[in-house]
């Protein structure tokens, strides 16, 4: 696996494949793989010839009291489990590669970005939407792979690409659950073992309501109103619960068109993030 940490040496290492007409996928990261990021290579590379994975904190992406300094990184263990998974090149810039001096552009989409993340982090879509433009320019990719466990930040990214007319096709990958069915993520590392016990309410209350749904159940404040009770139970409080429309993320009162149930809860001093979507139709 090719490891390249600066823009114009990736440019040059794609030139080769794309001049032969190979199909680039491109799977962005911020590190600290774990199975679910690994999920995505495999789904890049059904789609791709050369797979590429980047890793990158981005720093644009959290706010002033967020976790960017103890945001776990282990590049060599990182570059070994792409290499494993199949991944033909990984692309890890310094922040001065993809911020130099100067630099002063932003990508800012709109409604689908407001509520949601979008409130409880302002300014946290503007970094991810510039980062990934960024990415998408250097890469030149045909496809790239993104987690469905960041709903929202799928949603905004099809939204850009379609506005700006991004020649890439943005794939959705199913979210990726440990055994227990907490939905993996880099922040578990936070998690104490009896914190761990009490964030799997959340996982525990949105299948509860994904069964309800199925059972014919559409009213939101009831579906809602079925996770409000598993994660109570433990002791956690929501910072955000919601029924939404999952094309366009529009707040919905009823199941009744393609919907997606997203929540936040912070069990200590870890903010975890879930959802399950109940129609994909």
């Amino acid at each position: 696996m090719e490891r390249l940490t600066d823009v114009p040496p990736t440019k040059a290492y794609l030139r080769a494949p794309q001049r032969q007409g190979l199909r680039i996928g491109l799977v962005p990261t911020m590190g600290a793989l774990h199975d679910g990021h690994l999920s995505l290579v495999r789904v890049a590379a059904e789609r791709a010839d050369v797979v590429v994975a980047s890793v990158f904190v981005n720093p644009t992406q959290f706010g002033p009291d967020e976790d960017l300094d103890r945001y776990p990184r282990d590049l060599d263990g990182d570059a070994e489990k792409l290499a494993r998974a199949g991944c033909h090149a990984l692309f890890a810039p310094a922040a001065a590669a993809m911020y130099p001096d100067g630099f002063q552009t932003t990508v800012s989409v709109g409604l689908v970005t407001q509520g949601l993340e979008g409130a409880a982090r302002p300014g946290h879509f503007d970094g991810v939407n510039t980062v990934v433009l960024k990415l998408l320019s250097i890469v030149a990719p045909d496809v790239a792979v993104f987690g469905e466990k960041d709903y929202q930040q799928l949603v905004s990214l099809r939204t850009m690409a379609r506005d700006l007319a991004l020649d890439v096709e943005i794939v959705g990958a199913p979210l990726v659950r440990d055994p227990d069915g907490l939905a993996m993520s880099s922040r578990n590392v936070y998690l104490t073992p009896g914190s761990r016990a009490r964030a799997l309410s959340l996982s525990r209350g949105l299948r509860a309501a994904e069964a309800a749904y199925q059972a014919g159940e559409r009213d939101a404040a009831a579906l809602l109103d079925i996770v409000h009770t598993s994660i109570e139970a433990a002791g956690i409080e929501a910072e955000y619960l919601e029924l939404r429309r999952s094309s366009d993320l529009r707040p919905l009162y009823r199941a009744d068109e393609p919907a997606v149930i997203l929540a936040v809860v912070r069990v200590g001093d870890t903010r975890l993030l879930d959802n399950v979507i109940l129609d994909r139709s």
